[in-house]
């Protein structure tokens, strides 16, 4: 990819995703989109790979083995209070670069991956209206698991808080993990009825890349993919893992595509597809391979996809012409839940969501 692409990459990251998110990020990417030698690190990135949230990533990681570093001290995720100031840029590009060779090779080989544990607060209304349709169990599985902590999510404890000041639980009173959530009502829509548990036949994660969290190396790849100006989101990574570390979920290395049925069929009983912020890694055509996919297994057993994407990232080709849910400039995505009567969709969104699942509008049905 010629530089300028790359370029244009890292500030639309800063313009979109990082702005009023991350001050941190959204400063050294606006940084990097004008600067040739630390931009150009992100030229190694295998094909579809190159994101500005690999390089930030890299970066991380590499002041995670060199804490005492001055530029630690913007880091959060390792202690540092300092905002950004007129320091900030220069100690990050002297750092990188003497540190390009190490650089080049995290971006040569890792993949961005996340496993943001509070998406599982939007998920969780979708996959309770599938089990609710199911009639009862279901089994769970996730597409893109990364190290598969969103397979807990029945695990997990939930409070909502509505716009009105109500508040909606779910999950096990005394949960090791327990997630907030802010529900903001669309016009016209009413607030969803949630079960205090959900009851899972089985579970598996199809990952490409599937992350092993009992290896220190990869855990640390794992927090280091997290923005580092957001500690709360490692505390509550580093939480789940523990918790994980007790059931440890099933997780197959495999493509989200050609995959998919070997891994379908490892699974017993109706079951529900999950995906949060893995189509927008597929191809224009891959994602429309992956519903194809998702149509051939419902011919022959109950299937829900319960999806946490952007709407040009895959709802839209079973939900198409909706203009309301395109979201890229707002940086909202889309729970949708999806089944199969008969070999047509019956597809459905219900609510706007933020990316890291810090909050949801839900939408009127």
């Amino acid at each position: 990819m010629d530089l300028d692409r790359i370029k244009g990459i890292l500030r639309t990251f800063a313009e979109v995703e990082a702005r009023g998110v991350s001050p941190l990020y959204e400063h050294l990417a606006l940084q990097a989109a004008e600067d040739d030698d630390v931009a150009g690190l992100l030229s190694v990135a295998r094909d579809g790979e190159v994101r500005a949230t690999l390089l930030m990533a890299a970066a991380h990681r590499l002041v995670q083995a060199d804490p005492i570093h001055p530029l630690s001290r913007y880091y959060p995720s390792l202690g540092g209070f300092d905002g950004v100031d007129s320091d900030t840029w220069p100690l990050f590009r002297s750092f990188l670069l003497e540190r390009a060779s190490k650089a080049r090779e995290l971006i040569s080989s890792r993949y961005t991956q996340t496993n943001e544990v509070r998406r599982a607060a939007l998920l969780y209304p979708g996959v309770a209206r599938a089990a609710r349709e199911a009639g009862g169990k279901v089994s769970l599985l996730e597409v893109g698991c990364s190290a598969g902590l969103l397979l807990g999510l029945d695990r997990f404890g939930y409070r909502y808080q509505c716009d009105g000041g109500d508040q909606l639980t779910a999950g096990p009173a005394k949960a090791a993990v327990g997630l907030h959530c802010a529900l903001d009502l669309a016009p016209g829509a009413v607030a969803p009825k949630l079960p205090k548990k959900l009851a899972l036949l089985d579970r598996a994660g199809l990952d490409r890349a599937p992350v092993d969290l009992s290896d220190e190396d990869e855990l640390a790849w794992l927090e280091a993919c997290v923005w580092a100006d957001q500690p709360d989101r490692i505390r509550l990574l580093r939480t789940a893992a523990a918790e994980q570390s007790r059931h440890r979920p099933r997780l197959i290395t495999g493509d989200g595509v050609d995959d998919l049925p070997a891994a379908a069929a490892s699974l017993e009983g109706p079951l529900v597809v999950v995906t949060s912020h893995a189509l927008a890694y597929f191809g224009a055509s891959r994602r429309a391979e992956f519903v194809d996919a998702l149509a051939s297994l419902a011919e022959s057993r109950p299937v829900w996809w319960v999806s946490e994407e952007f709407y040009g990232a895959g709802l839209e080709a079973v939900l198409p012409g909706r203009a309301d849910l395109s979201g890229a400039a707002d940086g909202l995505a889309v729970l949708g839940v999806v089944r199969w009567e008969d070999g047509k969709p019956e597809a459905h969104a219900l609510a706007r969501t933020a990316p890291h699942g810090q909050r949801m509008t839900w939408l009127p049905l």
